[in-house]
C-alpha cells in the first residue's frame, strides 16, 4: 500500500510513546517512509480515524512495527506516529514467511 505524505507531525505526546521501546525519531520517519515498508490498515483500532500498520526496516536493517495516521495540516498530508517498537524473533518469521509465500 503507497501512502505518501509531505512531512511528519510530531509533539511531546507521540514523541514520547513512540521513543519509549528504543526507536528514534530517524528510525521511525525512515521506516514510514522507506519504499519497501510493508502498510496495511489496522482497522481493529481504528475508532476514531484511519490507523495504518507499517512493517520496515531501519537504516540498520532491524525491523521495526509503526502504528500511525495520516492527517491534513496545512494543506499537506503528514504522517502522524503512533507508537513504535522493534518487532520480536516470532513476528519476523512469520512476517518473512508470508511475504515469501505472497
Amino acid at each position: 500500500m503507497e501512502l505518501g505524505a509531505a512531512s511528519f507531525d510530531w509533539d511531546d505526546g507521540n514523541r514520547a510513546k513512540c521513543q519509549k521501546h528504543g526507536l528514534s525519531i530517524a528510525d521511525i520517519e525512515y521506516v514510514l517512509a522507506h519504499s519497501e515498508t510493508y502498510i496495511v490498515p489496522d482497522d481493529k483500532n481504528s475508532k476514531y480515524e484511519p490507523r495504518f500498520i507499517a512493517i520496515g526496516r531501519n537504516p540498520r536493517g532491524r525491523y521495526a512495527f509503526v502504528i500511525f495516521t495520516l492527517r491534513q495540516v496545512n494543506d499537506q498530508m503528514v504522517w502522524r506516529p503512533i507508537s513504535a517498537r522493534y518487532m520480536h524473533k516470532k513476528e519476523i518469521a512469520r512476517y518473512e514467511k508470508e511475504i515469501s509465500s505472497a
